[in-house]
């Protein structure tokens, strides 16, 4: 699946850091622009995960589910 994510970066002295405008809580950093963006991704990565497994708990065993594309 392809996802595209706002990254609002800064420069903080030797640092870039990055947060994610439509993710709360996605933040990177690194000492160069693609670092920060690097960790950015894979803090994304991480949240996506970890919200999508914390819903699947919630699904009544008589429920299925289905693939919906966007975009």
């Amino acid at each position: 699946m392809h996802n595209e994510f706002t990254a609002i970066i800064e420069k903080d002295e030797n640092w870039f850091i990055a947060y994610c405008a439509e993710l709360p809580g996605a933040n990177g950093q690194g000492k160069t622009k693609e670092q920060c963006l690097k960790s950015l991704s894979e803090a994304i990565e991480l949240i996506l995960e970890d919200r999508r497994q914390d819903s699947f708990r919630a699904i009544p065993p008589d429920a299925f589910s289905e693939m919906v594309a966007i975009g």
